[in-house]
């Protein structure tokens, strides 16, 4: 129990559709994130699939029975939102059941179910707190506790660690995943945080402008990205961007010389691309490389250390350098590009580019400048 399936699904208020012919199935057990910049449609998006919003058009499947027109009290889904929406002149037991007592259910079923979600959730020695006796995170863990009560199709969560601290949010995440894990159920979560969609999902949803732009594993996502909007949202600190030309074959022109791509779908066409390389696929050197660049901020953070590199006609460079520590602002620095890890992107966005490792035999092609 508990697969999802949408088809062409449509949300518009009046002439602007906010989410767009959205098709996507979610399989039974799975965890997947939606993620996306601020309004691109995440938390609309599953708000459609409770019901809480009207389809315009398309069709919402749970287990294959077309709920599209089903109320959300009976699609079988349990939603925990940002805000806690504690009682706060109720216990933590009594929070934890509420649902549960308004809907009837025997007095010794409640104390089982309660019981089980607050073992679940490290929660029992909390059960006669009330909410303003808690932590942010033991709040969270109670919102959380009061769906699991439910023994719901699936989970949807929305944004349900944004108002946590950072040290809070990472044991949360932890927390939710080791909960997935033992209860087997549906999860969709709803973050702008890509760490957060990185560590924790299964699948995740890439979503722009109320449009699913890929659908993938994180890791899929990270080294394969479909366009030039996914590669650059996926990743921090994010991909480098290079305006450059192609005469065909597997050459590129930038404004910095030549660069030979041994990773691409297929031989190039004339015209305007883009090159991409992560912060990570840069080597770099201090006598020699392809490009050569001055330290303006360096970044360091113990286990890496980040470096904005200003390179002459290309501009700033990200660089990320493990475990570095022989660099500072100001020094002179080389960096070449790794060109079997490089991507490249046509002018409509889409990739030309495939994922695969590389070798030093493959790095040959470029032509390093020396100091």
């Amino acid at each position: 129990m508990g697969q999802i399936t949408l088809k062409n699904v449509v949300k518009s208020f009046g002439e602007f559709d906010v989410i767009r012919d959205v098709s996507l199935s979610i399989n039974e057990g799975e965890y997947v994130v939606f993620v996306g910049p601020s309004g691109c449609g995440k938390s609309s998006l599953l708000r459609l699939i409770t019901g809480l919003e009207d389809v315009s058009s398309g069709q919402i499947m749970i287990d294959g029975r077309d709920v599209t027109k089903v109320a959300p009290s009976e699609r079988q889904l349990a939603m925990v939102f940002q805000s806690y929406a504690l009682f706060p002149h109720l216990t933590v037991a009594e929070n934890i059941g509420f649902g549960l007592r308004v809907s009837g259910r025997p007095k010794a079923e409640i104390r089982e179910r309660v019981l089980n979600a607050a073992r679940a959730l490290a929660l029992e020695p909390y059960l006669e707190r009330y909410p303003r006796q808690l932590s942010g995170g033991q709040r969270q863990r109670v919102a959380i506790g009061r769906a699991i009560v439910r023994a719901p199709t699936a989970f949807l969560f929305d944004e349900p660690l944004s108002n946590l601290d950072a040290a809070l949010r990472v044991q949360m995440r932890l927390e939710l995943i080791r909960l997935h894990d033992e209860l087997k159920t549906t999860m969709i979560y709803v973050t702008h945080d890509q760490v957060e969609a990185m560590t924790m999902a299964d699948r995740i949803v890439v979503l722009n402008a109320g449009k699913v732009e890929q659908f993938d594993t994180p890791i899929a996502l990270y080294d394969a990205p479909a366009n030039i909007f996914v590669a650059g949202f996926i990743g921090s600190p994010k991909m480098n961007f290079i305006e450059a030309n192609t005469a065909g074959g597997s050459w590129i022109e930038t404004a910095a010389g030549p660069i030979e791509l041994t990773n691409l779908a297929a031989s190039l066409s004339p015209g305007k691309v883009t090159f991409g390389i992560r912060p990570e696929h840069l080597g770099y050197d201090r006598n020699t490389g392809l490009w050569s660049g001055t330290i303006l901020v360096e970044e360091q953070l113990g286990s890496d250390a980040f470096f904005t590199v200003d390179v002459k006609s290309l501009g700033t460079i990200t660089v990320r350098a493990v475990g570095e520590r022989g660099y500072r602002r100001g020094d002179t620095i080389f960096l070449t590009p790794d060109p079997d890890r490089s991507h490249l992107f046509a002018e409509d966005g889409r990739t030309l580019t495939v994922s695969r490792a590389g070798s030093a035999d493959d790095k040959q092609s470029l032509q390093p400048v020396s100091a």
